[in-house]
């Protein structure tokens, strides 16, 4: 066999010799740099699992995160208490008391006090709303037109001073047709709600938190990479080695995207079982989408991890640079369309906007690649920009 490739060799012309020794050269550098990133991601691999702090992060730091955040981040008051007035004492008026009281949003605390009581109650925090029913409201439902109930409302917090006030209104609107009584309005409107017909703030609160929680795992996992190297002093037997800073970067990158992955079905798979998120799109769209969003986290850990000196840093400065613009800038809770034109320029920098738009979009109205092949394709822009500095910014010889 040898003396069969040495006469095929030998036949050969100089430049076909010369294009053959390339080629072959060329051939061994590939496979040992194959080789190379082969060896750095089974260390990484070791790493990790070595490392019962990265488990935790892992594992359980993002199922408590779904949990915590996904029941805390609201915007559905609940079991807001009221005290009622009733001069009336009519079956009318009882009637009224009931429709709050039946409300999944009311809670009766105090069925009959007085109207110098309710000040004190207000300022004690005991009360968020005071119903006051008059004397002739049950006759005023025959000769007026329109009726008159006083609705005392503790405003403090404006939030919760408006959902008191548009809860109260529908209670009304449906005491009114339950009396079969007439509505003062001559326009009568039948809303139509689109993806989110119960309007469950979960349902816009927890595909952001997979967008929060995904950003921050991976790059939080990846920051600690190379600065953990650089404590351990295992960077040195790294650096004395013929590797090059891409196949460090590449060797480091693969094992946290698959691991990030497996985090986003956790994730997704706690949304959709503890909080009923509907899933209306392509689970495999969001697979791969997810897939881009993970390796722009990485990236960006990876661009903190080559920069920071020790773990602690890395760490500090990947919270500060993920949580803060996640929840502030991106829409997570405000749209950026309401902001400030400088943020909203700003929050174009900001990788949680473009996959907020991406996971609730698939998940909520089952939108497809047509749709949202911008913000991919504006994801991947930010993901190889990211790990070009991290390529750049890291040094292979020590300080």
């Amino acid at each position: 066999m040898r003396n069969e490739a040495y006469k095929l060799y030998a036949a050969m012309t100089k430049d076909e010799a010369k294009h053959s020794r390339m080629t072959f050269y060329e051939a061994v550098g590939i496979k040992m740099k194959i080789r190379r990133i082969i060896s750095i991601i089974i260390k990484e691999y070791t790493h990790i699992f070595r490392d019962w702090r990265s488990l935790l992060i892992i594992i359980l730091m993002p199922v408590l995160m779904i949990i915590l955040y996904g029941y805390a981040i609201t915007l559905d008051m609940k079991n807001l208490t009221f005290a009622v007035i009733d001069d009336a004492k009519t079956p009318e008026s009882r009637e009224l008391i009931r429709g709050f009281t039946e409300s999944r949003f009311f809670i009766l605390k105090y069925a009959d006090i007085r109207r110098d009581d309710i000040e004190s109650l207000f300022k004690k925090r005991d009360i968020q709303m005071a119903l006051v029913i008059p004397e002739d409201f049950s006759e005023s439902l025959v000769s007026n037109r329109v009726t008159k109930v006083q609705l005392i409302v503790d405003a403090a917090d404006s939030n919760v001073g408006t959902f008191i006030n548009n809860y109260s209104n529908r209670v009304a609107q449906l005491f009114n047709e339950k009396m079969n009584r007439r509505s003062p309005g001559i326009l009568g409107l039948e809303p139509r709600i689109l993806f989110n017909p119960d309007m469950k703030s979960a349902n816009f609160f927890v595909p952001g938190l997979v967008a929060l929680i995904l950003l921050l795992i991976c790059a939080l996992l990846t920051s600690i990479t190379i600065t953990r190297e650089k404590e351990t002093g295992t960077l040195e037997q790294i650096l004395v080695s013929p590797v090059h800073p891409i196949e460090i970067i590449v060797g480091k990158v693969v094992p946290y995207i698959t691991l990030g992955f497996f985090n986003g079905i956790i994730i997704i798979i706690f949304a959709r079982l503890l909080f009923k998120v509907p899933i209306n799109g392509s689970l495999s769209l969001i697979a791969g989408l997810s897939l881009i969003y993970i390796f722009v986290a990485l990236s960006f850990g990876l661009m903190i991890s080559a920069v920071a000196k020790t773990q602690q840093i890395a760490m500090l400065a990947t919270l500060m640079a993920t949580v803060l613009p996640t929840i502030m800038l991106s829409g997570f809770i405000f749209p950026v369309a309401s902001m400030p034109l400088p943020l909203q320029y700003i929050s174009k920098a900001v990788p949680a906007t473009y996959f907020l738009i991406i996971i609730r979009g698939i998940m909520l109205k089952g939108i497809g690649i047509t749709e949202l092949w911008q913000h991919a394709a504006a994801l991947s822009g930010i993901g190889a920009l990211l790990l070009s500095i991290a390529i750049i910014r890291f040094k292979v010889t020590l300080e």
